[in-house]
């Protein structure tokens, strides 16, 4: 990115990602390099599915690799501490999962600011729809592949308003831009405005509406 700030937001989603992905993979069983191959997946994954959609080929995960390197850099430090604590103290369990919730929360706030402001350095500026879309795929795409690879429900479909809040966030980043020009205070918004909803729907337990179908033929 071409500012500073952008490159702490993205730096800031790469670790958090890489992190969430790591815990995940262990949570799971998988050997060191599962967990390295998951956090790069989910530290990657959305910004590769962004740069395919705008045909910015080759993806700028093989263009600039310190991405890479950042990421699996990250996923081996955790394992070491994932490692070197086992077997897991009693009572730990929920302390993984608010980092788990943090972390996908960073991440995801990070690379959907980073996702919007993309399509806006690519002359789709004007494209609302285009912008939103992009800063959403990009927060949620990695954290989709590593559930698929973890295989488990994507978050996105079952927990916590999860892409509801990344759309308002990728809205609010989209909209602040376009109508102050102001870089900073559209990413810090759009930024924030994801954290925070994804706070209080982790606080006041807020989901979207299920349909639960059964099968009541079935003994």
């Amino acid at each position: 990115m071409n500012t500073p700030l952008m490159m702490f937001i993205e730096n800031i989603g790469i670790v958090a990602f890489a992190i969430s992905g790591a815990v995940v993979g262990a949570r799971k069983d998988m050997d060191i390099f599962g967990i390295n191959l998951l956090a790069l997946v989910t530290a990657t994954g959305g910004g590769l599915i962004r740069d395919l959609i705008l045909d910015n080929t080759p993806p700028v995960m093989f263009v600039n690799p310190i991405y890479t390197v950042i990421a699996l850099v990250t996923a081996n430090i955790a394992f070491l501490v994932m490692y070197l604590r086992r077997p897991v103290p009693k009572g730990i369990t929920p302390v993984y999962e608010s980092l788990l919730f943090w972390l996908d929360t960073l991440g995801l706030a990070a690379f959907t600011v980073d996702g919007a402001f993309t399509a806006i350095r690519s002359a789709h500026g004007d494209n609302l729809f285009l912008v939103v879309f992009l800063g959403v795929i990009t927060g949620i795409g990695g954290g989709i592949l590593r559930d698929v690879f973890a295989d488990r429900v994507p978050a996105v479909l079952i927990k916590h308003v999860y892409a509801l809040a990344c759309i308002a966030g990728a809205v609010i980043t989209a909209l602040i831009w376009r109508y102050s020009g102001n870089e900073l205070m559209a990413s810090l918004l759009g930024f924030i405005s994801i954290v925070v909803v994804r706070f209080l729907a982790m606080h006041y337990k807020w989901n979207l509406p299920t349909a639960h179908l059964h099968d009541d033929s079935k003994p």
